[in-house]
């Protein structure tokens, strides 16, 4: 019984990897270009969590509606059922929220811990690097591909968002 669950858990994590990889670059990318365009324009950290927050559940749930639809379109189209939709969406929108969540972890845990307020962009820069490597790792090895390269990829396309966001923040920061 316990080899069944296990084979049906490797077959889901396969099934639903593109999901996983979308929700979980897009969450920690997204997140983290609202933290670095927030840190550029100077903002408080309130700001930036309200702004991380409300990033995170929003953007999280769109990206799951929109998933949602679309496997749910593409079935439509081929009449056949590749996919349930909902659990595409369900796989998204966690990944998004867990994988997205990080780079705002260390503001929260500033709130509670004050030691971390003059290190918490720091932090943040450092956990989402970690997390899209990780996301990066999982994809290569699952889909048979050079895990590093993979890792190293992800990372450097989330770095650019940063920076793009954080250049956007910094230009704008007068009219914060």
């Amino acid at each position: 019984m316990k080899r069944g669950l296990n084979k049906k858990l490797k077959l889901a994590e396969k099934k639903y990897l593109p999901e996983f990889v979308y929700g979980g670059i897009d969450g920690s990318v997204t997140t983290f270009a609202v933290v670095a365009g927030a840190i550029g324009a100077s903002l408080s950290s309130s700001i930036i969590l309200i702004l991380g927050f409300a990033n995170l559940f929003a953007d999280g749930f769109s990206m799951a509606v929109s998933n949602y639809f679309s496997i749910k379109s593409k079935n439509d189209l081929q009449k056949i059922q590749e996919k349930h939709p909902l659990k595409a969406a369900f796989a998204t929108f966690t990944s998004f929220l867990v994988i997205g969540f990080i780079p705002i972890l260390s503001f929260v845990l500033a709130l509670f811990i004050p030691s971390l307020n003059h290190s918490k962009f720091f932090y943040s820069f450092i956990l989402t690097g970690i997390s899209l490597f990780a996301v990066g790792l999982i994809k290569g090895e699952v889909v048979k591909k050079h895990p590093i390269k993979s890792a190293i990829e992800t990372l450097i396309i989330g770095g650019i968002a940063a920076i793009l966001a954080f250049l956007v923040g910094y230009l704008l920061r007068d009219l914060a």
